[in-house]
């Protein structure tokens, strides 16, 4: 092997586990969780929402939009699904 290649084949098996280790934290939600949060988004007034995870030990909410027809991000109790933040989504 050229020194070049060892050192790019180094520097990738070093990158690699750190870049796929990102997002370890991410899950998406299993059909009765996902039914439980919607239950919950309904109850607050949204009428639409996209992905739903859970990610940092909170489930996350994209693009929700709320009764006053705003699109928010929200930010989920991982255990209640109580909103516990709700930004706009510019």
């Amino acid at each position: 092997m050229t020194r070049c290649f060892r050192v790019s084949l180094a520097a990738l098996m070093v990158t690699l586990p750190l870049a796929s280790s990102a997002n370890a934290d991410d899950k998406m939600a299993n059909p009765e969780q996902r039914a439980q949060i919607e239950s919950v988004l309904n109850a607050e007034g949204f009428t639409s929402w996209g992905s739903i995870e859970l990610d940092d030990g909170r489930w996350e909410v994209d693009n929700a939009i709320g009764a006053d027809g705003k699109k928010y991000d929200l930010k989920l109790n991982r255990e209640t699904f109580a909103v516990m933040s709700r930004e706009l989504d510019d």
